[in-house]
């Protein structure tokens, strides 16, 4: 009689906790809102990625671009979101950027998100027309220094990754160089193919087939070592000690999403991110591959929004 009781308190217990945890995850399909057009570094990862997530989990993930405002527009999109793991985020470096370059968000960057997976990072190259009167960051250091105002250095916009990074490196290199933005790191390549500036911080995967093709040259690369794609490039660290500069790209969830949900997620990124063939794919742009915990991730956005934070300051770059 007894045994018969607690079984039937068991298989209630089970049946609640059943009813209590609802659907596996995920359940339908999940919308991945990229903050920049297609085409572009956040874009080629995102691809692959998406692809294989849904061929692991089974459910449709779809991209959908929303493009503006250095990220802004996406952000607060996903911030609006009902937290349940069906609508995240691909961030860039900007969105660490953005609270010191703009006077005002509409959402808080560390209260209004989950952080779920640090996916990639990705070194800058400083890359140059033929024409550049240096091929080393030794020379191009002198030269910034001995010509005032004849060298000039082309970025996205202002505030993006490739302004600062280049006003970082004058900062600490005392290189005199002139800068000009241009509407998207698309009309900027194309300004620096043309020879309209002297150079660019630029992602390496946007970059490197104009190195390949002979049409820039590549003076070196922004990150802590060498990369594999351009072993016999230098890193600016090599001359200038500490300077590294990654572009990286992240997975945000909205804030409230349950823990179980960003841990599923976390963990399917990262082993998405260990397939063979997409790691091959995602590291033959340039990409370093992380595929990090939620933890880590809420760790590096603090560091970044910290080290954005200073170079904005000292830059003196401001949007309305």
């Amino acid at each position: 009689m007894i045994r018969s009781i607690l079984a039937a308190a068991m298989l209630g217990i089970s049946c609640l906790g059943a009813a209590q945890a609802g659907p596996a995850y995920p359940d339908r399909p999940i919308t991945l809102l990229i903050p920049y057009p297609p085409g572009g570094s956040a874009d080629m990862l995102a691809r692959p990625l998406g692809a294989e997530l849904q061929r692991k989990w089974g459910q449709p993930v779809v991209l959908e671009y929303k493009p503006g405002a250095g990220g802004t527009i996406a952000s607060a999109q996903l911030a609006r979101a009902k937290p349940d793991g069906h609508t995240l985020l691909m961030v860039l470096a900007a969105h660490a950027i953005n609270p010191s370059l703009y006077p005002s968000l509409p959402y808080d960057t560390r209260r209004d998100f989950a952080p779920v997976s640090l996916a990639a990072t990705l070194p800058m190259l400083v890359a140059a027309p033929l024409a550049t009167p240096a091929d080393t960051v030794g020379e191009l250091i002198a030269y910034g220094k001995s010509h005032p105002g004849k060298l000039s250095f082309a970025s996205a916009g202002n505030g993006n990754t490739s302004h600062l990074a280049a006003e970082m490196f004058k900062n600490q290199t005392g290189a005199d160089m002139m800068h000009v933005p241009y509407k998207g790191s698309g009309p900027a390549v194309v300004a620096l193919l043309g020879g309209e500036v002297s150079l660019m911080f630029d992602s390496i995967s946007t970059s490197l087939p104009q190195v390949r093709a002979g049409k820039l040259k590549a003076i070196a690369v922004t990150g802590e070592r060498r990369s594999p794609l351009l072993p016999d490039v230098p890193t600016v660290a090599e001359t200038v000690p500490g300077f590294v500069v990654n572009g990286w790209y992240g997975v945000l969830a909205p804030a409230g999403t349950p823990p179980a949900i960003v841990d599923t997620l976390s963990r399917g990124i990262a082993e998405a991110l260990a397939v063979p063939a997409l790691k091959q794919q995602v590291e033959g742009y340039g990409y370093e591959i992380v595929g990090s915990t939620s933890d880590e991730f809420a760790r590096h956005i603090d560091r970044e929004l910290a080290a954005w934070k200073k170079a904005v300051e000292t830059s003196g770059a401001r949007l309305n």
